[in-house]
């Protein structure tokens, strides 16, 4: 059902039509909320600390966390100290709580875990993310900015950046959920668009992203082997994303022919997953997978997702940055020439 609904996103077909009352219901809701934070009957809690947001208008996989993670990793090496908050979507819990490299996902949730383990940063879940970025400005003292993964339509929480990230499908046929893939009416205002294809209207700056797999698998311990390595080999393919085929794609562009492919549904637990009965074959996920998959099945091999996001985002997002009135930022500790 949610490869057909993917399908029937892309076109104003009879099954979008079909739902297309039920979108303007959304609609309508979407509005309303909106509306009520914009006149001041909800409020938004406003941080001491610049916050930007990564998310999408989009359901699905659009990108988010590969470009969080750029950004977390952009704005370490510009001298910030940033930390990482989110809603941990999926886990099996509803506290705040620490997402530490040895958490179990099921626990933080997939993505949280990846981020942490993947920039060292601090990472902190919780059902609102007002809540988790007070804990964790509590905990780590010295962070200077937060990074919101995923809520671009969490208004509870008070932002200075946005940053709307596309996959190569676009808008799809441009109306609400369910009818459609939008969350919410597109275009609205944004400050920074990232888009791996198709151009979505829009009046924000706009920056192309490339994604492409690592040349090289690693295990759970870090240790890297190089995919042509792996030519010849009996391969199993494993991807519980958001669109598992993209994956399986990506793998037979870097010459790899899996043997079998097992596509399952995004966020899955993993728990009763079992490898095949082959010891010989060699399993091959994405890095969202693994860190499900390590605890219990330490030989599956990840493919590591790498994205290239055009420089100049990285320079817009580094003016927008110095444009705010903060008072602890890389420029006033180290002067201008690190804006």
């Amino acid at each position: 059902m949610s490869q057909r609904l993917r399908r029937a996103w892309q076109q104003r077909g009879p099954l979008a039509r079909l739902l297309w009352p039920l979108a303007q219901l959304y609609r309508l809701l979407a509005t309303l909320r909106r509306q009520l934070y914009r006149a001041g009957w909800l409020r938004s809690t406003r941080l001491p600390v610049p916050v930007i947001v990564v998310g999408n208008v989009i359901a699905g996989g659009a990108g988010k966390t590969p470009v969080t993670l750029a950004v977390v990793h952009h704005l370490q090496a510009a001298g910030w100290q940033p930390g990482v908050i989110s809603r941990g979507y999926g886990r099996s819990t509803s506290d705040c709580r620490a997402v530490l490299a040895g958490s179990d996902a099921a626990e933080v949730g997939d993505e949280p875990l990846l981020i942490a383990r993947a920039s060292g940063a601090p990472v902190f879940v919780a059902r609102r993310r007002a809540d988790a970025a007070r804990t964790l400005l509590a905990a780590h003292p010295a962070t200077d900015v937060l990074v919101c993964d995923d809520g671009l339509q969490h208004l509870a929480l008070a932002r200075d950046v946005e940053i709307c990230v596309f996959n190569d499908a676009g808008v799809g046929n441009g109306w609400l959920l369910p009818a459609g893939p939008l969350r919410e009416p597109w275009p609205r205002p944004v400050d920074l668009i990232v888009d791996a294809g198709q151009l979505a209207a829009g009046s924000a700056p706009r920056f192309a992203m490339q994604r492409t797999l690592a040349p090289y698998a690693i295990d759970r311990e870090g240790s890297r082997t190089p995919l042509q390595a792996l030519r010849g080999r009996r391969l199993h393919a494993l991807a519980a994303i958001a669109r598992p085929e993209d994956f399986f794609a990506q793998l037979r562009a870097q010459g790899l022919q899996p043997q079998t492919e097992q596509p399952l549904p995004d966020h899955d637990d993993l728990r009763g997953w079992q490898p095949p009965a082959d010891a010989a074959t060699v399993v091959l996920c994405t890095e969202k997978d693994a860190v499900k998959l390590w605890p219990r099945h330490p030989q599956v091999l990840a493919v590591p997702l790498q994205v290239r996001i055009d420089p100049g985002f990285f320079t817009a997002l580094d003016a927008r940055l110095a444009s705010l009135s903060f008072p602890a930022t890389p420029r006033t500790r180290h002067g201008p020439e690190t804006a």
